[in-house]
């Protein structure tokens, strides 16, 4: 089991460019990277992300976009602004083919009754972005995320039962509670499809800390996960006001290679 870091730790207070060298210094030699605007989808950008990939050593087993601004409208009706988001997604699986990432960690539709949506046109929408990303050397990696349709277990079944088998995810343990869901309704509708897994913390007064400061029991998640087959990484995300100092985001490093053993 690898454990790695998502620049996500570092946002907003760490440049994306600089992201990777923090990363490294702190013991991390893999991790997720976000692209946090439009011009950091540039190859130009990608080419400098590169170069300090490979400075440091440093793997990336996925990339994160600015999801909220165009991945809600690739399911739009509106043929046309439909189409000019495909083109902005091409571009994310682009630059994630360049920086030789695994996974695009994905969040999709935003939250709806799912009565009321067209399932067969969104399964064709799913089936056309596995096919992109599958040409660029990239997964899709459906992420669980609290705003979103993909917080909806009957929802992801339904992708499930009918998304060509491309279809991967991306467990976040934070946004699980965030909808008052247990994490492990999640890992038992995703299965053997968790490619990633981003890995949390909380308590009764916070939703989101280091692993090992709150009172989840990861413990158990990971034996689960192990249970179904998961062998990739485990990727620390919390957020920039979840720790005071670096050595904090490395003892919890160490509380995961204690119990990931």
């Amino acid at each position: 089991m690898k454990i790695g870091m998502s620049s996500a730790c570092l946002y907003p207070k760490v440049p994306i460019e600089e992201s990777i060298s923090v990363m490294k210094s702190l013991g991390f030699n893999i991790g997720e990277i976000f692209l946090n605007t439009y011009s950091e989808y540039s190859e130009d950008f990608i080419k400098t992300l590169q170069e300090q990939k490979e400075e440091n050593d440093f793997l990336i087993n996925s990339i994160h976009a600015f999801s909220s601004v165009f991945e809600p409208y690739l399911f739009d009706s509106y043929k046309r602004r439909q189409r000019d988001m495909l083109k902005i997604f091409k571009k994310v699986c682009r630059a994630g083919s360049l920086l030789k990432a695994n996974y695009y960690t994905f969040h999709g539709m935003r939250r709806n009754n799912l009565l009321d949506l067209n399932m067969d046109y969104i399964i064709d929408v799913y089936n056309e972005l596995n096919y992109i990303a599958n040409e660029e050397g990239i997964k899709l990696a459906q992420e669980n995320v609290a705003w979103c349709m993909s917080s909806n277990i009957d929802f992801l079944d339904k992708l499930n039962e009918k998304c060509n088998n491309q279809l991967h995810y991306t467990l976040d343990i934070k946004q699980a509670f965030k909808i008052g869901k247990d994490p492990m309704e999640y890992i038992n509708v995703m299965g053997n499809k968790i490619v990633n897994v981003h890995i949390n913390d909380r308590d009764e007064s916070n939703i989101c800390l280091l692993p090992g400061k709150g009172d989840v029991d990861l413990k158990k998640i990971c034996c689960k996960l192990k249970e179904m087959g998961y062998n990739n990484v485990y990727t620390i995300e919390v957020y920039n006001d979840n720790y005071s100092s670096y050595s904090e985001i490395i003892d919890s490093k160490d509380f995961l290679q204690n119990i990931l053993l």
